[in-house]
This record gives C-alpha cells, structure tokens and sequence, in this order.
C-alpha cells in the first residue's frame, strides 16, 4: 500500500483562502488534489465514487 502524505497545512489554508474569494463553483476533487499537489504526492491513487 503507497504511502499517503497531505500537502502541508500552510497551502491547504491558502487554497482555501482563494476559494472563498471565488465566485464560481467549486472544482471536480480530481482538480482540488491537482492544485494542490496531491498527483505528485499520491502514486496510483484512483478516486471511486460509491453511493451507499
């Protein structure tokens, strides 16, 4: 199993800070983790939807 690791908190807060600004709606998750870095951090990592 890869090891998970998060974007630091310091740019978790400054995403956030750019969103409340943003009028648009927010991002797909798939963005949210590519603007954050989470692609670089997260090898193999495939996102599935479940509905329970």
């Amino acid at each position: 199993m890869p090891t998970t690791t998060h974007p630091p908190k310091h740019v978790v807060r400054e995403y956030l800070a750019r969103r409340a600004r943003d009028s648009k709606p927010p991002p797909t998750p798939e963005e949210i983790r590519r603007q954050l870095g989470w692609g670089m951090l997260m090898e193999d990592f495939k996102v599935v939807a479940t509905r329970s």
